[in-house]
C-alpha cells in the first residue's frame, strides 16, 4: 500500500490529501482474498524532520492508527521509503557510518518492538552507492535495532535498487558486500525487488518472456542457498498485458519452488491514490484488477 510515501517533493505534506497510510476500506478488499503480508511505506523526513531527534509525535500517531486498522495481516513492513537518501542527499556522502539511520530505527524498534508482526525495512531502493559503502551502513541499522532487544524481523535491502537480477553481478555486487552480514537474533531476511520489464525498472508495459522472467531470480536464489540466507522479495509488479500476466505468473511460480529460502512477497502496489497506474492492483468501481487472479493463486 503505497500512499505513505506519496508527495515526496512535498515535506511534511498535507496528510490525507498528499499521503496518507493504509486504511481499513483500502485493505478490506486484500484481506478478504487472503493476503497476509503489508509493506507500509513512510517517509523519513516525515517521521524525523531533523536527524538523531525525536520522531514526530503527530506523525508516529497517524503511523499507529493506521497499524492498529491492519488486524487481518499477519505481516506488517515499516519500508522507510528514502533511497538511502536524507533531505535529497545520499546517506554514504553525509553519515557514511550510517548513524543516521541507526538512530530512527532505534527509535522505531523501540517503539514497535512489541508487536511481532511487525518487520523492519530498513530502506528502499538503496541506489547511487557502491555495495561496499552501503553494507556499513546497513549494518549499523541492523546492529542498533538488535541494541534495542527487539527481536522483529528486519529487511535488508542491497543497493542498485536491490535487484534479484543483479545481485550477484560484478566486483562489488550486492552478494558480495553482504555475504558476511550476521544478524544476533537470527530473523533476518535480504529484501530484493525485481520487475518483469526489459529493463528491471518497473516503468514499461510490456515484459520480458515469462521463463526469462523467472530466470532473473536464478543466481540470486542460488546466492541465498549457497549463504544460507533468506530472501523477501519486497516489491514486484506487471501490467495487464498478457504476457505481462504470463511473466507474472512466472515469477511467482519461482518463488514457489523456491520457499526454502524465499519467505514471502509483496506486489507494487495497492493505494487509493494510484488513478489508472498500470500496476495497480486497487479494485476499482469495475471490480478486481485482471493480476489479482495470479497474486490469489500463490498466496501461501
Amino acid at each position: 500500500m503505497a500512499t505513505g510515501g506519496f508527495a515526496s517533493k512535498r515535506i511534511p505534506g498535507r496528510y490525507g490529501f498528499d499521503y496518507f497510510y493504509p486504511k481499513p476500506q483500502e485493505t478490506a478488499p486484500f484481506v478478504a482474498a487472503g493476503m497476509n503480508a503489508i509493506r507500509v511505506p513512510v517517509l523519513w523526513e516525515r517521521l524525523q524532520p531533523q536527524p538523531n531527534a525525536p520522531i514526530d509525535a503527530t506523525e508516529l500517531a497517524r503511523l499507529d492508527e493506521s497499524i492498529a486498522g491492519l488486524g487481518g495481516f499477519g505481516l506488517i513492513i515499516l519500508d522507510v521509503h528514502n533511497y538511502a537518501k536524507y533531505r535529497g542527499q545520499r546517506l554514504d556522502q553525509i553519515d557514511p557510518r550510517g548513524a543516521m539511520l541507526a538512530d530512527l530505527w532505534t527509535r522505531l524498534a523501540r517503539h514497535y518492538a512489541g508487536d511481532k508482526r511487525i518487520a523492519f525495512g530498513v530502506m528502499n531502493e538503496p541506489n547511487g552507492l557502491s555495495a561496499t559503502a552501503w553494507r556499513p551502513i546497513a549494518e549499523a541499522s541492523l546492529q542498533a535495532i538488535r541494541a534495542t532487544g527487539a527481536r522483529n524481523l528486519v529487511l535488508v535491502p542491497g543497493t542498485n535498487w536491490s535487484g534479484a537480477h543483479s545481485w550477484t553481478k560484478g566486483s562489488d555486487s550486492n552478494g558480495e558486500a553482504l555475504k558476511t552480514l550476521v544478524d544476533p537474533a537470527n530473523n533476518m531476511a535480504f529484501e530484493m525487488h525485481q520487475y518483469p520489464d526489459a529493463d528491471s525498472s518497473g516503468t514499461h508495459p510490456e515484459c520480458v518472456a515469462p521463463k526469462a522472467a523467472a530466470q532473473a531470480f536464478d543466481s540470486a536464489t542460488a546466492w541465498l542457498r549457497a549463504n544460507k540466507a533468506r530472501g523477501f522479495l519486497g516489491e514486484f509488479g506487471a501490467s495487464s498485458d498478457p504476457n505481462c500476466l504470463a511473466a507474472l505468473d512466472a515469477v511467482l511460480g519461482t518463488l514457489d519452488a523456491g520457499s526454502d529460502v524465499w519467505l514471502g512477497w509483496t506486489y507494487w502496489a495497492g493505494g487509493a491514490l494510484w488513478g489508472p497506474y498500470m500496476y495497480s492492483v486497487q479494485p476499482d468501481k469495475t471490480g478486481d484488477k485482471s493480476q489479482m487472479s495470479i497474486l490469489i493463486r500463490h498466496k501461501s
